[in-house]
């Protein structure tokens, strides 16, 4: 077998966190998918990355957190659980530290979510065009 060097063992623990942040992981499931005990990984995270896997974790959910907090009407509640999270004190307490203003505060500092609503081409267009008829339609049989 090949030898891989240890930073991609901790890119493939990193994957995992950016693309299942909102699971039930911990610091033991990423260790697993790196391939390394708890203690040294770790160690190896920190060394590679300048933080805590439970840090970087963390940091990735409330970034998530803020893009929903933008971008939807759900509440603070929801939107904590959805990324992740177990307990809306310690959200509200780590996104506090994070963005210096409570979930709810951070939001009411952008245009509400329905601002945001995407309309399909198609339906702008359908709904643009003339509502009546105008070109020849209106007018009865030509005279004569």
């Amino acid at each position: 077998m090949a030898f891989v060097p240890p930073a991609r063992h901790l890119l493939r623990a990193k994957d995992l966190a950016d693309a299942r942040y909102s699971e039930a992981l911990d610091v033991s499931d990423l260790a697993e998918a790196a391939g390394l005990s708890r203690a040294h990984f770790s160690r190896e995270f920190r060394r590679a990355f300048g933080e805590s896997p439970h840090a970087y974790l963390l940091t990735r959910r409330l970034e998530r957190a803020a893009a929903l907090l933008r971008t939807t009407d759900r509440s603070v509640a929801d939107v904590c659980f959805s990324v992740g999270l177990q307990s809306v004190g310690s959200f509200t307490t780590s996104f506090t530290r994070t963005y210096g203003a409570s979930p709810t505060a951070y939001r009411a500092t952008f245009p509400p979510a329905a601002l945001h609503a995407r309309i399909p081409a198609c339906v702008l267009r359908a709904y643009g065009r003339p509502q009546r008829r105008t070109f020849r339609e209106d007018s009865g049989p030509a005279a004569g």
